[in-house]
């Protein structure tokens, strides 16, 4: 794996097989993060990162400016792989790491966000809840966006905060936006 663009593009990465997650195909990444420069400014924002599995995403952010950011995971091997490879990028101050569940960690949290990204399993059960709890806590500042990760079953078009969604073969993002206040 590689980190697309910014001052550590082009590194790479070496997830260990025994590691639980279904990392975002570098495809998929690029497209993602040709839509976010295009609708945001990465440079000093916050970041939210449900479901970190590698860090993939949080690299790519950080490498594009992010200040400061949170990923939250609840296995402990993809969790001392996320920090060893952060502390090799030199990127480990920027990063918050929780240990934890998201829905819990969600319910339990007070910050907002410039930007939200959630892949999640994607047999997870209760995913149409991702969005639903985001908006319902404020995780977002205003002009906020929240990206899910999922499949082309779900469709999240009749949301109140849905913007656009982009497919990519078997991975589909809907990106959300909290309005300006």
């Amino acid at each position: 794996m590689r980190i697309v663009s910014g001052t550590l593009g082009g590194r790479r990465f070496n997830p260990p097989a025994r590691i639980p997650a279904r990392p975002t195909t570098e495809l998929a990444k690029e497209g993602l993060f040709n839509m976010l420069g295009n609708m945001m400014d990465m440079e000093g924002i916050k970041t939210l990162d449900l479901f970190a599995g590698t860090g993939s995403i949080s690299y790519e952010l950080a490498s594009r400016g992010a200040g400061a950011l949170w990923l939250v995971e609840r296995d402990p091997v993809t969790l001392d792989f996320i920090e060893k490879t952060a502390k090799g990028f030199g990127i480990a101050d920027k990063m918050h790491i929780v240990r934890g569940e998201v829905f819990r960690f969600i319910k339990n949290d007070t910050g907002a966000y410039n930007f939200i990204f959630a892949g999640p399993p994607y047999a997870l059960q209760n995913i149409d809840d991702l969005p639903l709890l985001v908006f319902e806590k404020n995780l977002l500042l205003p002009g906020g966006i929240f990206v899910l990760e999922h499949t082309p079953r779900n469709d999240y078009q009749q949301h109140p905060h849905f913007q656009r969604m982009k497919n990519y073969g078997t991975t589909v993002f809907t990106f959300f936006v909290q309005q300006n206040e």
